[in-house]
């Protein structure tokens, strides 16, 4: 015993000191990249690639790209392919387009295309634990200094699923890659066994310093105070060109994407870029890159420069917040998932600024029935529960049977909702939690009858 004390004291020895050494290795300036972008498939990133245009042209910063998908699960509007052939044409088309700016760091976590709106179904199609292991791997590896992904939020426009699943991966990343506790064989120090191969990977713990999300939110105006705009019109003075066309040449490679591809083609070949111009207005509301600042560990102001407080030092593991109980005492009604996950979601991630920033709502296609999920909480007390709904008008709703429930218990069930035909009409659909016709808890949500759906 020992002598089997002293070996393994010895081993414990020698890996401290080559955990001390590697503590030392400073970053590898092939991989070193000072934003890391991730987002779900390839075109995504041309929402904000007029402002990577500006900071790679005229500041001089690397800039590496996290795919979630190879967007295999959309149309192609140039050839036969499908499927996992349409998913090996567009990775092509997304590393070409990143190739018109320079960027060749480029990964693809492997993801399912997910064709649906709900952040939890994506999380489960892209096998959510191996695409966070990837992501913190990859950010030990390149260490940034700033991530910029999609807003992780159930909104009104867009909203692909996968969209959502690319911003929480992102921001849980954000979060474990300076832990040490956190993928524990990724740091610790290589080595290879003879007879089994290689194993343990010899990279560090890396702490991001600021995390930044946009969105492709029908409405962005209320994101002006939250975060930085970067103007897509504004001319880069290395390049002499308005930093909107750089946009235009990386889309005209996404040529499976129908309209959009053709329309950044034409104007490409033309120089003539007023539809293209208006065609990204009309996608996201504004021509700007307009980024909402997450959380930043150096300080500075929300609408303050992306870089504001960046030095390039290294700096150490910060923690987020843990989840908490809801310990009201009092019987509660709330949406349940994708929003109860986004609930706990946010005071994990120390994001509640996010909670209630965009008020609950949801797009349903006209004349459409959807199952809405709601989440009842009683209190101390056993109760039996009724609902009252308030929708706007046109819209049809059939209401839960009522419910008893015991002390604590938690029941989920589902609204049915039905949008009129006509397209346009919403406002605020509220539903009432009633114990003995009194109301005891509301909940609200604000609905609109969509003219076209992507999902």
């Amino acid at each position: 015993m020992r002598h089997l004390f002293g070996v393994g004291l010895s081993c414990l020895v020698l890996l401290a000191g080559a955990r001390s050494l590697l503590a030392q290795v400073p970053a590898d300036p092939r991989f070193k990249t000072d934003v890391l972008l991730i987002v779900a498939h390839p075109d995504d990133e041309s929402a904000v690639s007029s402002y990577l245009a500006q900071i790679l042209y005229d500041q001089g910063k690397r800039v590496s790209v996290i795919y979630g998908t190879r967007g295999d699960g959309g149309g192609n509007t140039v050839g036969p392919e499908q499927a996992a052939s349409l998913g090996a044409v567009r990775e092509i088309e997304g590393r070409t387009a990143l190739a018109t700016l320079g960027i060749d760091h480029v990964w693809f976590l492997d993801g399912r295309d997910t064709p649906s709106q709900d952040v939890v179904q994506s999380l489960e199609t892209w096998h959510h634990g191996s695409a966070l292991e990837q992501t913190v791997r990859l950010v030990r590896l390149t260490r940034p200094e700033v991530i910029i992904t999609w807003l992780p939020d159930f909104v009104i426009g867009e909203n692909h699923g996968d969209h959502q699943a690319a911003g929480v991966i992102a921001t849980e990343a954000f979060d474990l890659a300076g832990n040490p506790a956190a993928f524990p064989s990724q740091i610790a120090p290589a080595r290879n066994r003879t007879g089994i191969g290689n194993l343990t990977e010899g990279l560090r713990p890396w702490q991001p310093k600021k995390l930044y999300y946009f969105t492709d939110r029908s409405e962005v105006g209320s994101l002006r105070t939250r975060g930085p705009a970067y103007p897509s019109t504004a001319v880069s003075p290395s390049r002499k060109v308005p930093y909107y066309q750089f946009t235009a040449t990386l889309l005209a490679k996404h040529s499976t994407q129908g309209s959009e591809a053709r329309t950044a083609e034409k104007a490409v070949a033309t120089g003539d870029y007023q539809a293209f111009l208006a065609a990204q207005v009309d996608f996201q509301g504004t021509t700007d890159t307009q980024l909402l600042l997450g959380k930043s560990l150096v300080g500075g102001t929300a609408t303050g420069d992306v870089f504001e407080g960046v030095n390039g030092a290294a700096i150490g593991f910060r923690p987020s917040l843990q989840a908490e109980a809801n310990a009201t005492g009092r019987p509660s009604i709330a949406l349940g998932s994708p929003w109860r996950f986004y609930r706990a979601f946010w005071k994990a991630h120390d994001l509640r600024h996010l909670e209630g920033f965009f008020p609950p709502e949801l797009g349903i296609t006209p004349g459409a029935t959807i199952k809405l999920p709601l989440v009842v909480e009683n209190g101390p007390t056993p109760a039996t529960f009724t609902f009252r709904v308030k929708a706007p008008a046109g819209w049809v709703t059939l209401l839960p049977a009522p419910v008893a429930a015991g002390p604590g218990e938690v029941v989920d069930l589902v609204l049915n909702v039905t949008a009129p035909s006509a397209a346009g009409s919403g406002g605020e659909l509220e539903v009432n939690l009633l114990v003995g016709g009194s109301v005891v808890a509301t909940l609200r949500l604000t609905v609109r009858a969509l003219g076209t759906m992507p999902y």
